[in-house]
């Protein structure tokens, strides 16, 4: 394997998967020991070189030598090629590139609400422009994700609760979108949309979690009442994960409140079909 020599990558060192991969980068031998940089400790000299507001969105990887910049996916293409120049095909391959562009886009425009900094927007953290189109993109993808899961997880309950159905789950996380906006927007108006990117957030991670229960099930039938409580485990941690990224973003306690009245009228309409 062949190191990229005399480069930096400047990488946002409050995003987990970007320093998980630039750091991968260095350990596997693709770029040198001090091959990357966090962009809170970029020096000036740097700062002269790159287009700051660019490298927010995309990942920024410069020649120490020339002075050349390159940003997002042909930075990560520069430093993979040089090690495997097999591939170098392949990032010259149109179609391949732009559905990698848009799926590097898709992340980097949402990765503070998929994993949020500390603080909102703190000083000379590495924030990305926002973009409605991507956001929209996200809240819409996780809302369908997750209604996937929770009716493939319901079935679980079919002997306690009516039977779900895909189109009942696409309705609650909807329903909660509006009803969550509505009160967001009440709040705190400039901060709705960021609010919902953070809530789908919430809604995927519980969804991903009860993905080994559903494993689990498909080999050992565990009781409706164990399954049951798994559930509800797993929407305690939901709550306070939505509580931690409520005051990250200044938001009014109370945003917690309605989401947890919403979850408990959507289950007092539930168990009306029961009674």
């Amino acid at each position: 394997m062949k190191t990229l020599k005399k480069h930096v990558i400047i990488y946002d060192d409050e995003c987990p998967l970007c320093d998980l991969y630039t750091g991968g980068f260095v350990k596997s031998g693709m770029l040198e020991e001090k091959g990357r940089t966090p962009f809170r400790s970029i020096d000036e000299g740097i700062l002269d070189i790159i287009d700051r507001k660019k490298a927010c969105n995309e990942i920024a990887l410069i020649n120490k030598e020339t002075g050349r910049v390159l940003y997002g996916t042909e930075s990560l293409f520069a430093i993979i090629s040089h090690s495997f120049p097999l591939f170098k095909g392949l990032f010259r391959f149109a179609p391949f590139v732009w559905i990698v562009n848009k799926l590097y886009s898709f992340i980097s425009y949402n990765r503070k609400v998929i994993i949020p900094g500390p603080l909102f927007e703190a000083k000379n953290s590495c924030v990305p422009d926002y973009n409605l189109t991507y956001r929209w993109a996200y809240v819409v993808a996780g809302c369908l994700a997750t209604s996937i899961i929770l009716n493939a997880y319901s079935a679980l309950f079919n002997t306690i609760l009516p039977i779900s159905t895909f189109s009942r789950e696409l309705a609650i996380c909807g329903g909660q979108i509006v009803f969550q906006g509505s009160v967001i927007s009440l709040l705190r108006k400039d901060r709705v949309v960021h609010y919902l990117g953070n809530m789908t957030s919430v809604s995927l991670m519980g969804a991903l979690l009860l993905i080994p229960i559903l494993i689990v099930n498909t080999i050992v039938e565990l009781n409706v009442y164990v399954n049951l409580g798994a559930f509800a485990v797993v929407v305690g941690l939901m709550f306070l994960e939505h509580w931690r990224r409520v005051k990250i973003l200044e938001i009014h306690w109370l945003a917690s409140v309605s989401w947890v009245l919403y979850r408990l009228i959507v289950l007092g309409i539930i168990f009306s079909d029961v009674v």
